[in-house]
C-alpha cells in the first residue's frame, strides 16, 4: 500500500469531458481530429491526423492543450491513455475519447505514468460497462484513485520515468530503423519489383514452388489453461510478417495428425485466407516450434527440385508492392470480409528470380541485421520489466 494519500482523479482534476462528435476530413479544413487510431504505440503523427469541420464553441470547448490526457472511451484500447506533449496550435479531440486536464496539485506527466500502472488498470477494469464492447465514461474516470504526494515528489518521479520511457522509445525507434534497412536493402539488390530495373528474369511463382502444402481445420479445446500435446496455429501467427508460435489453439489428444502437418523449422508459410489487407501474409520459422501444427487455412511453401530459391528472399519478394498487388488483386471474397486465394492463382504471379548468389548475399545481410533486432528487442524487453518495476516501486512510495 502507497504511503501517500490516494485521491480521486475527479477530486482533482479541473476537468474529465467527452470530445467533438464530427466526420474527420483529410482536406485542411478546420482544427485538428485527434482520434483513437491516431494513436499508435504511444505516439501520435501529428502529420497523419485529419481535419474536421467543427463549429466555433467546439474548437473553443475540445481544444486539446499540452499537459492535456485522452483516453479510450471504447473498442481494444479501452482505457488506455495518452499525454499530449505537444500538438498544433488548432486540435480537438473525437466523442470516442475523454480528456482530462489535471489541476494544480498533480503534475500531468506523473498522473499520466500512473494510468499505465496495474494498479490504474485493474481500477479501469473493474469499472468497465459492457460485455460484447466494454466501456469507461467519465463518471468511472473520476473514481480512480491516485496517490498523491507533494508535488516535488510527484516532478523527481515524472522526470526518472520519462528518463526511462526516452530510452524505449529510441529502442523501438532502433528496430524501426533496422526494418526499414532491410527493405532498403532488397532494393540495393534487386531494384523495385514493379519496373524491374535490373533485368531480372521475370517468372510465375511455379517456377520455384512445386506446391503450397496446408493443414486441415481441427475443433480446439474449450476453456482456459488448456494443456495438450500439440497446438493449431491460428492465421495471427503470421500476419505480422514474423512467425508468432504463440497464436496458437490447443486440440484435442485424441487427433493423430500426420507427420506433414507439423510445422518445421526453415518453413515458410503464407496465409491463403485472411482479411483484405492481410491475405498472402507471409512469416518464416526460424527454430523448430514444439508440436504446432498447419491449419487448412495457412499453407507451407514447397520448393521445386532443384532449389532456385532462398526463402528468405521469397519472403522479402511476398512483402513488396508488386506482389501485394498482384495478391488483392486475384484474392476472392466480398469487401471488407475474408478473403481467399487459390494455389493456381498464387502459381501465376509473374515476379523477378535473380541468381541464387545474390539472394544468398541478401540473405546473409538479413541474417546479420536480424541478430541486431533481436538484440534490441532483448534490450527492449529488459527496459519494459525496468519501467515496470519503477513504476510500481514510484507509486509505493519506494523510489
Amino acid at each position: 500500500m502507497s504511503k501517500w494519500k490516494r485521491v480521486a482523479l475527479g477530486d482533482f482534476a479541473k476537468s474529465v469531458e467527452y470530445g467533438v462528435t464530427a466526420s474527420a476530413t483529410p482536406q485542411p479544413v478546420g482544427p485538428k481530429f485527434l482520434r483513437i487510431t491516431d494513436i499508435q504505440d504511444g505516439a501520435v503523427n501529428w502529420d497523419t491526423v485529419p481535419w474536421c469541420e467543427c463549429d466555433t464553441r467546439s474548437v473553443k470547448e475540445s481544444q486539446l492543450q499540452v499537459g492535456d490526457i485522452v483516453f479510450a472511451r471504447t473498442g481494444a484500447t479501452t482505457g488506455k491513455s495518452y499525454l499530449i506533449r505537444e500538438c498544433p496550435t488548432e486540435a480537438v479531440f473525437a466523442s470516442y475519447l475523454i480528456r482530462v486536464c489535471v489541476g494544480k496539485e498533480a503534475d500531468p506527466r506523473y498522473v499520466s505514468h500512473f494510468f499505465q500502472t496495474s494498479d490504474y488498470w485493474a481500477q479501469i477494469t473493474k469499472g468497465a460497462r459492457g460485455v460484447a464492447q466494454p466501456g469507461v465514461n467519465a463518471t468511472t474516470l473520476r473514481t480512480i484513485q491516485v496517490p498523491l504526494p507533494p508535488m516535488t515528489e510527484q516532478v523527481r518521479i515524472a522526470e526518472v520515468l520519462d528518463l526511462v520511457e526516452l530510452i524505449r522509445t529510441r529502442r523501438r525507434a532502433s528496430i524501426a530503423q533496422l526494418d526499414a534497412l532491410i527493405k532498403a536493402t532488397f532494393l540495393v539488390l534487386f531494384g523495385d519489383p514493379s519496373t524491374n530495373p535490373m533485368g531480372w528474369p521475370v517468372r510465375p511463382v511455379s517456377d520455384y514452388v512445386s506446391e503450397f502444402q496446408g493443414g486441415k481445420s481441427i475443433e480446439p479445446e474449450s476453456g482456459e489453461n488448456i494443456v495438450t500435446r500439440n497446438r493449431i496455429l491460428k492465421i495471427s501467427a503470421v500476419t505480422e510478417m514474423k512467425f508468432s508460435p504463440y497464436e496458437s489453439k490447443p486440440i484435442p489428444d485424441s487427433y493423430e495428425p500426420p507427420a506433414e502437418h507439423f510445422v518445421r523449422a526453415g518453413d515458410l508459410l503464407f496465409s491463403r485466407a485472411n482479411t483484405t489487407e492481410l491475405v498472402g501474409a507471409v512469416a518464416y520459422v526460424d527454430s523448430t516450434p514444439p508440436n504446432l501444427l498447419l491449419p487448412d487455412k495457412l499453407w507451407r511453401f514447397v520448393w521445386q527440385q532443384p532449389i532456385k530459391v532462398e526463402p528468405l528472399f521469397v519472403w522479402a519478394l511476398f512483402q513488396t508492392s508488386a506482389v501485394r498487388r498482384e495478391i488483392e488483386r486475384r484474392a476472392t471474397g466480398t469487401s471488407g470480409s475474408m478473403k481467399n486465394i487459390s494455389q493456381e492463382k498464387v502459381f501465376g504471379i509473374p515476379t523477378i528470380l535473380p541468381s541464387l548468389a545474390v539472394q544468398q548475399d541478401f540473405v546473409r545481410i538479413l541474417t546479420l541485421v536480424e541478430r541486431l533486432k533481436s538484440a534490441q528487442n532483448q534490450s527492449l524487453a529488459h527496459m519494459d520489466a525496468l519501467l515496470a518495476s519503477l513504476q510500481h516501486r514510484s507509486f509505493l512510495g519506494e523510489l
